[in-house]
């Protein structure tokens, strides 16, 4: 999926993880949030999470930062893309 790489490249998350992606576009809050916390406790720590949103989820970066995990938002022409992911050690 080319989108899906453009939009990721141009964020900060390292390039040689696994990737999964969230859509939560269409759903109001607080779910954007809920689902992205629920679905990164499952996920494994080397796995990237790509959220795309219709809007900045500025509620959800401090909830990343007191558990440990590295952001970096990227704006597009479909809207919002946050890759998530763990730092070395961090967790």
């Amino acid at each position: 999926m080319p989108h899906r790489t453009t939009a990721l490249e141009e964020t900060d998350a390292p390039a040689d993880r696994p990737v999964e992606t969230l859509d939560v576009a269409d759903l109001g809050p607080p779910e954007p949030l809920r689902r992205t916390l629920e679905l990164l406790a499952d996920l494994p720590d080397e796995t990237v999470l790509v959220q795309r949103n219709d809007r900045v989820p500025q509620f959800l970066f401090p909830k990343l930062e007191g558990r440990g995990y590295a952001h970096d938002t990227a704006e597009t022409d479909d809207g919002v893309v946050t890759a998530i992911w763990t730092g070395e050690g961090d967790r």
